[in-house]
């Protein structure tokens, strides 16, 4: 029993790392999207891709005490990613929650953007990595709104592929 109480400890935190939002994690199903999101409107791509076959979009959600959108993708019943967009001066409201939830990041940078001073863009970045999952907050700082994106494998480069 102790063994069995000691593995339950020490797996406990690779579970709460998981990339999710509000309890509805990757690799969830479009079930778990409408149990914590019951407004959430679901319907097909309304383009063909490999990555996804349907979404979920929710337009006023809270997560971290912030007000956002967000959006799932879903390929057979399965969560491959979502998208959580707000303004970005609830920047440190979500980067509480989020490593509360999801432990210390892979990488925190503000990256610099342009060749002049006065074009340049600062786009403050923060990556976690779990495997063949990943997720990336980014907040442009000269913009009004953030966004949280977590994916699965190669999601983000199969999104958008003409087919």
């Amino acid at each position: 029993m102790k063994i069995v109480a000691a593995l339950l400890v020490a797996l406990a935190p690779a579970v709460a790392l998981a990339f999710e939002l509000n309890g509805v994690a990757l690799g969830g199903r479009e079930a778990d999207v409408k149990q914590a999101y019951p407004s959430a409107f679901c319907k097909p791509l309304e383009w063909k891709s490999s990555a996804a076959e349907r979404r979920c979009d929710d337009a006023k959600i809270s997560f971290g005490g912030v007000t956002a959108r967000v959006t799932f993708y879903l390929k057979a019943d399965a969560i491959q990613a979502f998208d959580l967009r707000f303004d970005a001066i609830g920047r440190d409201k979500v980067m509480a929650q989020l490593k509360s939830r999801w432990g210390a990041p892979l990488s925190e940078t503000t990256e610099t953007f342009g060749r002049r001073e006065r074009n340049e863009r600062k786009i403050y970045k923060v990556r976690w990595t779990r495997g063949k999952d990943q997720a990336l907050l980014s907040v442009p700082l000269d913009r009004k709104r953030a966004t949280l994106s977590a994916s699965r494998g190669n999601f983000d480069e199969e999104i958008y592929r003409v087919r």
